[in-house]
């Protein structure tokens, strides 16, 4: 596996230490798989608050993913990027069909750990070819969820993702996480991605850049860390979490938002 692909066992990690111990995401999937894969992962990635962080986001994109589906539940769902993640599994709303795509080294894993049916499929899809777009499943509603992706991919690899994605469906619902310009140059210097070896990441100040022209619109900024979850921390972490996690700081640095035609 190359350094980006290193990366997935940073959340990977983080939600199976949380479900472990009851709080924030219960993830029976990933505490199998991070059991079984042990990848030697230290320093900052190891961080309890880092690990709290990624289950809070995993588990926003997991809530809007249902909340998606409770109004369109016959929208085929697509998870670009998804790594190990067992959303597909988390999720409480139906779904009729559930693609989840990643580069071909990452399927092959997953393929050892979860198994296809007819309402949920992998498949081998590098994000920054546009063209492999034309290879998911035909549905007239798509939602589609980018999580710790387009960081990985340029400002260019980005438009040309989601006209892909609105060319190949008339309804789309995206949400996406992205690291500001300030966040993908500071991350060079304090990033827990940097200790699996990747040292190139993209940042975007204002999404609406890459949409001119495009139907697709921001609907929405979203928090990472809602106060729900994190009033599931014990008092004394809540107060450290907040420092790093949450404000305008943080802001600066890391944003998430969701898009729609």
């Amino acid at each position: 596996m190359n350094e980006v692909n290193n990366t997935l066992f940073i959340p990977l990690y983080g939600k199976a230490k949380v479900s472990r111990q009851g709080i924030i995401l219960k993830d029976p999937a990933a505490e199998r798989i991070w059991s079984a894969e042990s990848f030697p992962i230290r320093g900052k990635s190891r961080s309890r608050w880092l690990a709290y962080n990624m289950a809070m986001r995993a588990r926003v994109f997991d809530d809007w993913t249902d909340a998606m589906l409770r109004k369109h539940p016959e929208a085929l769902v697509i998870h670009i990027g998804c790594g190990l993640d067992s959303r597909f599994e988390r999720v409480q709303s139906f779904y009729s069909n559930w693609v989840d795509c990643d580069l071909p080294e990452v399927i092959d894993i997953r393929k050892k750990y979860y198994d296809e049916s007819d309402r949920y499929h992998m498949m081998a899809l590098d994000a920054s070819d546009p063209r492999q777009i034309g290879n998911l499943p035909e549905s007239d509603t798509a939602i589609v969820a980018l999580e710790g992706l387009t960081m990985y991919l340029t400002n260019d690899e980005v438009r040309e993702l989601f006209q892909a994605l609105e060319t190949r469906y008339r309804n789309v619902r995206i949400l996406a996480d992205f690291y500001t310009e300030f966040g993908a140059k500071a991350s060079r210097f304090k990033n827990p991605v940097n200790e699996v070896g990747v040292t190139q990441l993209y940042g975007l100040d204002d999404p609406a850049k890459i949409l001119q022209g495009l139907r697709l619109h921001i609907r929405k900024e979203h928090t990472f860390t809602p106060a729900r979850l994190i009033g599931e921390l014990s008092p004394a972490e809540r107060i450290v979490f907040r420092m790093l996690f949450t404000g305008g700081m943080y802001r600066r640095i890391y944003r998430l938002f969701s898009f729609t035609t």
